[in-house]
């Protein structure tokens, strides 16, 4: 049985910094991402890690970068300069494979997602 447990969340201030984890059981994944969901607002891509690639959201680049510990089956978020506007419920994401690593930012195309992590930050 696949399993994704992200941990990390927290409540910040602004400015700061957190680093998500998501840690993988039941399968390996070519393709891991993390999303994130504001109140009242839709899910949206936030960085995606593939075999040799990884991509980040545009209003993101610069603050955020994805990795990943195949040892440790672990996917990871470091999210630098945080910003109030980051504030959501961020979800870890794999894509089984076949896939096209272009598709990586959409939402639909991913099989298996944690349950979520909470990132407040305060201003």
């Amino acid at each position: 049985q696949v399993q994704l447990v992200e941990s990390g969340g927290g409540l910040v201030q602004a400015g700061n910094s957190l680093r998500l984890s998501c840690t993988v059981s039941g399968a390996t994944f070519p393709t891991m991402s993390w999303f994130r969901q504001a109140p009242g607002k839709e899910r949206e891509f936030v960085a995606a890690s593939g075999t040799i690639s990884t991509n980040v959201a545009d209003s993101m680049k610069g603050r955020f970068t994805i990795s990943r510990d195949n040892t440790k089956k672990t996917l990871y978020l470091q999210m630098n300069s945080l910003k109030p506007e980051d504030t959501g419920v961020y979800y870890c994401a794999a894509m089984s494979g076949g896939r096209s690593f272009t598709v990586a930012p959409r939402a639909e195309f991913y099989r298996y997602w944690g349950q979520g992590t909470q990132v407040t930050v305060s201003s």
